[in-house]
């Protein structure tokens, strides 16, 4: 299942778009591979709406959620349903996938399906893991620690280039702001932006209270679209979004996630500031 593009210049080749090239790419779907039906009807939904929009699209599910809060938290379907399901739902759909690992023996057999391999913020540092994504050759999304300086994430993406990739992304997805609670400081994306690397906003993990449910995490999703809205009048080249048919049903990161039927205003709302920027800094449309 490949469908990249050669990369220059900080612009990454997916599918038949770039990211980087001044589109708002959506890399969106739910927390978790809870079936493969859903990761479908997530996938066409997200492709039609996106499609609508002239948004490049990459869908998002992970195959284990790793780092639950509990260890009686449903994790996923783990490697090898999930990476079933996920090239299942790539090739149906004819969208890139993104999905994440969490150890570095994953990152061989997932980059044999996945078009961006993600890199989970609290293992952002872990060298290994890093060169082992950057040995598959795909994108690597890398997600700021909740409790790392904008700016540190040089070394993150330089352990990346000197591995022999230089295709990374950086996405912001909070700062740690006492217990149970992220901010978002929207000068680093500017910070990380100015490293040379598209950068993504992640706006339901922003918005998420860690062990706020005491057994699992809880969250606001009312806050993410005005951050979501902040960030790309900020700049950005990438919004990242969980999203799911019914949040208070899912298994996973539930009052996070954005209703799927509430998706297409959520991304009116966020393009008309994209383009809004863009025109006021006199880019190209």
């Amino acid at each position: 299942m490949e469908r990249l593009k050669e990369s220059s210049n900080g612009r990454y080749g997916l599918a038949d778009f770039v990211i980087g090239d001044g589109r708002l790419t959506v890399l969106a779907g739910p927390c978790s591979l809870e079936s493969l039906e859903l990761g479908l009807e997530v996938a066409r939904t997200m492709k039609g709406l996106c499609e609508a929009r002239g948004l490049p699209y990459v869908f998002k599910a992970s195959f284990d959620k790793a780092n639950r809060t509990s260890l009686h938290s449903w994790r996923g379907p783990g490697l090898e349903k999930g990476l079933e399901q996920l090239a299942r739902i790539g090739e149906t759909t004819g969208v890139p996938v993104v999905t994440d690992i969490h150890e570095s023996w994953q990152a061989e057999p997932v980059g044999r399906v996945a078009d961006v391999v993600q890199i989970p913020a609290f293992l952002c540092r872990q060298t290994d893991l890093l060169v082992a994504a950057a040995a598959t050759g795909k994108i690597v999304n890398i997600k700021k620690a909740q409790f790392l300086a904008p700016e540190d994430m040089a070394h993150a993406a330089a352990k990346c280039r000197e591995a022999g990739n230089d295709r990374v992304l950086l996405c912001e997805r909070g700062t740690t702001m006492g217990y149970h609670r992220l901010v978002v400081d929207m000068a680093g994306l500017v910070s990380m932006r100015a490293l040379g690397y598209p950068v993504v906003f992640d706006a339901t993990h922003s918005v998420q209270r860690p062990g706020g449910l005491g057994g699992s995490s809880g969250g606001d999703r009312s806050l993410a679209l005005p951050l979501a809205r902040a960030a790309a009048a900020v700049g950005i080249d990438a919004l990242f979004v969980e999203t799911h048919p019914s949040p208070e049903d899912a298994r996973s990161d539930g009052p996070n996630m954005i209703p799927l039927s509430e998706m297409g205003a959520f991304l009116d709302q966020v393009l008309a500031i994209h383009n809004a920027r863009r025109a006021a800094a006199g880019e190209v449309q």
